[in-house]
């Protein structure tokens, strides 16, 4: 069913809308057995009164061409080249009324796939993994995207139905049903939408109005319209579904897919006005409701608060910090390819501690000129960058989709964590991190179109060709990739997967705990290196890492809140093995006990 905004159904006559300002002659309804003219109305609608109910099948067919699904289809049984399916989504009893939300300052983020997460793959079978995230301290579980696209199995950046929830995760009741179990358990949920661009196959959205449009061009090719002829609904395409989201859902938060690839010339950036919607619709709700970006360019106004005017920023929550990953990984692993190269540099590190921003208007060999711009740390806190060791991109766009736990040893994931966990930003784990999963993660897709499926294999050969890579990448269309990807629970009864596990727990309670800790100010933080050890200040709490081949001891001047790897002498001293780390805070009437 086609409306402004998803409304209850019921069985009888109720009203099927849809924008097809493109048609020249006529709109027609297909619904179950019969078809039934449209009628046009204003701004380029077309709507009819017919017979349909829940479960119903439908489609339009714009000037005679062939049946095309809904638009803003809640269901593609049958997939995305198919009819829709009538849905209700007022069906589903929320238990969910004591719900206050999350917020942004309290937030430790747990990424999952929906189909790689679990054996089956499907949302109710997530829900049985709910108690683990419990367990560990998470509160917000941020869901790949689960937007209808061909095939059974991808990673969902490909959707074309951006309003339904793909089936083989079990459909829009599933979605509904994993939001309610998470906040029965005081887990939020954020849901990752793509709104730059649609998949390759199953894109029927130009049939119907100017979504797109040749005036700018993105990485997938046109752009989303949001500032050429008729872009106004376009806009309130993209801004319906987000709202969608929010009530019909229940969710928390959104995390925008590659916010620098959604151009707009206007005055008012469409990620401006989808902010002041969503906190408008926040304070209606009474809970809050947060954007999250994933963003190239380094700008602190994507999170700048909105001014009278427009002499604000954008407005959004928070935007993922890529560059303090990158500094990270760089630390760990060694690693200098690509845009690795400038995170090499040995001021990094300890810039990072200050501003997630390394490029702030600085050169970037990779790019091959001066990227981003400063950041004003007394009016933006740190809570509002999203930083991670590890994310789909940067596990899944490698040959074979290697995570860290492939590259370095237990101590320096532990090493990697006390970093991300005691730092002043919002920290995300990417699922199986926590216990430092085998399993690799790699890119794999279900195509349906022949021609498709053999360009999407040979071209992923072909990307990592040139560094001799390309026979041991992973076909992304054979089963076995996704298969190979999954989640393997049972390592969590193994004692080295159990102690990374007991330390993500323990860290995590700390982040909660100590103040310090929490703090979300970079001016509360500092990092140092002196020889071997990485040093970082946290108000009075201090992680030392040993990044060396040989054990340091360094003077018990304060209690050891934490460790892993490490332990005292006789002299009382802090003995730190290679790859060891330390949590250091003041001293208290239990000093000297090793939590």
């Amino acid at each position: 069913m086609t409306t402004k905004e998803n409304t209850a159904v019921s069985p009888g006559n109720h009203t099927f809308r849809v924008w097809a300002p493109l048609a020249q002659n006529e709109v027609e309804l297909c619904v179950d057995d019969t078809s039934v003219p449209m009628h046009p109305a204003d701004d380029g609608w077309w709507q009819v009164d017919a017979p349909g109910g829940p479960g119903s099948r439908y489609a339009y067919r714009v000037d005679g061409a062939d049946e095309r699904p809904d638009p803003r289809s809640l269901s593609q049984p049958d997939g995305p080249h198919a009819r829709s399916e009538v849905v209700d989504l007022a069906r589903h009893r929320w238990t969910d009324e004591g719900w206050e939300g999350i917020q942004r300052n309290d937030a430790v983020i747990y990424e999952l796939h929906v189909g790689t997460f679990t054996d089956e793959g499907t949302l109710d079978a997530a829900i049985e993994r709910l108690d683990h995230l419990v367990d560990l301290g998470v509160n917000l579980i941020e869901l790949m995207p689960v937007a209808a696209f061909p095939g059974e199995r991808g990673w969902g950046y490909d959707g074309v139905s951006p309003y339904a929830v793909h089936q083989a995760y079990g459909g829009p009741a599933a979605l509904q049903r994993f939001v309610d179990a998470a906040h029965s358990k005081g887990l939020g949920v954020c849901l990752d939408v793509v709104y730059n661009h649609l998949g390759p196959s199953g894109n029927y959205l130009p049939v119907f109005g100017p979504y797109f449009t040749d005036r700018h061009h993105t990485p997938w090719g046109w752009a989303v319209n949001l500032d050429g002829p008729q872009s106004d609904e376009v806009r309130r395409y993209l801004i319906d579904n987000a709202t969608m989201w929010f009530r019909d859902f229940h969710l928390d938060a959104l995390r925008l897919d590659a916010v620098h690839a959604l151009i707009d010339d206007r005055a008012v950036h469409f990620l401006e006005e989808l902010a002041a919607q969503t906190d408008s619709l926040s304070d209606v709700l009474g809970r809050p409701l947060l954007l999250i970006a994933e963003s190239d360019r380094n700008d602190p106004a994507t999170v700048t608060d909105r001014a009278p005017g427009g002499e604000g920023g954008q407005g959004l929550h928070a935007q993922w910090a890529d560059d303090v990953h990158h500094t990270w990984h760089v630390l760990l692993t060694g690693e200098t390819q690509g845009y690795y190269a400038d995170f090499a540099d040995p001021e990094a590190i300890t810039k990072i501690a200050r501003t997630p921003f390394f490029h702030d208007g600085t050169w970037s060999s990779f790019r091959q000129r001066h990227h981003g711009r400063p950041i004003d740390g007394a009016s933006t806190p740190g809570d509002r960058f999203v930083v991670s060791l590890q994310t789909h991109d940067q596990v899944g766009n490698r040959a074979t989709g290697d995570r860290l736990s492939h590259l370095v040893s237990p101590g320096r994931l532990a090493i990697g964590a006390a970093l991300m966990l005691t730092s002043p930003y919002t920290p995300m784990l990417f699922m199986g991190e926590e216990w430092g999963a085998s399993t690799k993660w790699a890119y794999f897709t279900d195509h349906e179109e022949s021609d498709l499926a053999t360009a999407v294999s040979e071209g992923r050969r072909k990307e990592f060709a040139d560094h001799g890579w390309s026979d041991e990448v992973p076909d992304p269309q054979a089963r076995s990739t996704r298969d190979a990807s999954v989640l393997q629970w049972q390592e969590l009864d193994e004692p080295t997967h159990r102690a990374l596990l007991d330390w993500y727990r323990t860290l995590i309670s700390l982040r909660r705990e100590v103040a310090d800790l929490h703090n979300p100010s970079p001016e509360s933080s500092r990092i140092e290196r002196s020889d071997d050890l990485l040093i970082v200040h946290r108000g009075e709490h201090r992680v030392v890492a040993n990044l060396g081949g040989e054990p340091a001891r360094i003077d018990n001047d304060q209690h050891i809140v934490a460790a892993f790897e490490t332990s005292m002498d006789a002299g009382g001293d802090v003995v730190i093995e290679p790859d060891g780390v330390v949590l250091l805070g003041p001293r208290t009437d239990n000093e000297g006990t090793v939590r």
